[in-house]
């Protein structure tokens, strides 16, 4: 038990950047739109949180800033997509570039600074509760929001009016046109804010769990992301299962190079992207067996008003 505490509790803090990054991609996705430039917001979230942080001292700018600029940068793939009916996978690869390219440029200056950031809260009374409490509620306020906001982003798509716009738009967008919802607004906002999620995400990596800016410290988080988007079917207690799931084999691996081992490190660090391709296997061989639920109807498709009869 002492040392499947720690192990368990460390899969949280190393899911939660990946849970926030997956839980923006799906309320994206769910409106129709696919961003795989999750990996390229999630550096430039990071970078923000933390030059923010380390110039105004307060992690909460840092972290509102972060979510601001991944609405933003995001708007770019807005744009491109839904207004200009680009190419939704090549636009999303060259978020992936931009990001990654913008984090190194502009962040050499602060390779290796530290902050003090987000320190360990542990909660009265739910931290003492035997496994749970060490695991869930002896962690920091970022992963406490992240609880949070799985059931928030639950409530918002499958509870709210709005949520069922969203589902409208990106299973069938011509019905949905021709039920009066605005096909280009309702994806707009979802990109946005999914946006906003995913820089969160790496705004964590900065300011929260490492306390210092590492250029490409994402490595690789936001593929993982992607991968663990249709892991979860499009649903955010899933993402949730997933997310924790990677954070844990990322923290066995990280505990068995800490205990010293004859294995090579550079295998260990496979570990988490070997799981991702297991679960991208499962998740193909499911589909061809019509096991496949839950994708939205027009992913990765622009929607063209002239195409309604």
């Amino acid at each position: 038990m002492e040392l499947i505490v720690p192990i368990l509790a460390a899969a949280v803090r190393s899911g939660t950047p990946i849970l926030y990054a997956t839980l923006g991609e799906i309320i994206t996705e769910k409106s129709g739109v696919l961003n795989l430039g999750l990996e390229g917001v999630m550096l430039i979230g990071a970078f923000t949180g933390f030059i923010v942080t380390y110039d105004t001292g307060s992690c909460l700018y840092g972290l509102m800033v972060a979510f601001l600029v991944g609405i933003l940068v995001n708007l770019i793939h807005a744009f491109l997509c839904i207004s200009l009916k680009a190419n939704q996978v090549i636009s999303g690869l060259a978020m992936t570039m931009f990001g990654t390219g913008v984090s190194s440029l502009l962040g050499r200056g602060y390779v290796g600074e530290t902050i003090e950031g987000i320190n360990v809260l542990a909660l009265p009374g739910l931290s003492s509760i035997p496994l749970l409490g060490p695991v869930l509620f002896s962690q920091d306020v970022m992963v406490y929001l992240s609880y949070i906001m799985v059931f928030v982003v639950w409530f918002l798509i499958f509870k709210t009016k709005f949520g069922l716009m969203i589902r409208a738009v990106g299973d069938s967008p011509l019905s949905a046109e021709a039920a009066g919802i605005s096909v280009s607004a309702v994806r707009y906002i979802a990109t946005l804010l999914g946006g906003g999620f995913v820089s969160l995400g790496g705004a964590y990596m900065s300011v929260v769990y490492s306390h210092m800016w590492v250029d490409l410290m994402t490595a690789g988080r936001g593929w993982i992301a992607v991968a663990l988007v249709i892991f979860a079917i499009w649903h955010p207690f899933r993402a949730a299962l997933g997310s924790y799931l990677f954070g844990g084999v990322e923290a066995l691996q990280m505990r068995i190079q800490a205990g010293g081992t004859t294995i090579p490190a550079p295998l260990l660090m496979m570990l988490p992207y070997i799981l991702t391709i297991a679960v991208l296997v499962i998740i193909s061989i499911s589909k061809g067996k019509g096991r496949f639920l839950g994708a939205p109807g027009a992913l990765g498709l622009p929607f063209y008003r002239e195409e309604r009869e």
